[in-house]
């Protein structure tokens, strides 16, 4: 794919993701690696990396928010997502068979999963649905996507998804915002 954006996901893509990891082995570390990319917008490298403290409130409980520390961002970029209600779900579900310390995500020995790792568990999943042009960074290019798309129905800004999404400068957020053809077809008839 060099050369080329990771291709964005419709909503029928993320159903069919969420619905083919829940018949896998480990169906809510699954679901989570999934929520943590297009609902939370994170890299596979930071998705790897997130650590139950980043997540928990003092009291051990599961909050509202990623405090995602500048240690596992790129560029030292750390920021803080608040939780989409499906993503806080699975975690809250996942907190009550864990301890709450070490990596949210897990490889199958227990451990840490690397970047690549998360990289190549994506690649798997994408070509085993057919999903041709996807990559790891599909699900982040999905959310800062949508993201931009809402942004003023919250009364916010380009600047909160940048924000959201870590990067320094706005046109580096820009880049991940791809069109829609529909609204430009409406767009360009009310010209």
């Amino acid at each position: 794919m060099a050369g080329k954006q990771a291709k964005i996901l419709a909503i029928d893509h993320i159903d069919d993701l969420l619905f083919f990891v829940d018949q896998t082995r480990h169906p809510l570390r699954n679901r989570i690696i999934i929520l943590l990319s297009v609902r939370a917008g994170l890299r596979a490298a930071e998705i790897a990396q997130l650590t139950w403290e980043m997540v928990l409130e003092p009291d051990g409980n599961v909050g509202s928010v990623i405090e995602l520390q500048d240690r596992i961002a790129k560029k030292r970029g750390g920021r803080r997502i608040p939780l989409h209600p499906e993503l806080r779900k699975s975690l809250v579900e996942a907190r009550k068979v864990c301890d709450g310390s070490g990596p949210v995500i897990r490889s199958e020995r227990g451990g840490p999963m690397t970047p690549l790792s998360i990289v190549v568990w994506f690649n798997r999943v994408y070509r085993e649905l057919s999903l041709a042009g996807c990559s790891s960074h599909s699900g982040r290019r999905t959310f800062i996507t949508r993201a931009a798309r809402l942004v003023h129905q919250a009364g916010g800004s380009l600047r909160d998804v940048q924000l959201l999404a870590g990067h320094r400068s706005i046109q580096t957020t820009q880049r991940y915002i791809d069109g829609d053809s529909d609204a430009q077809r409406k767009l360009v008839s009310l010209l």
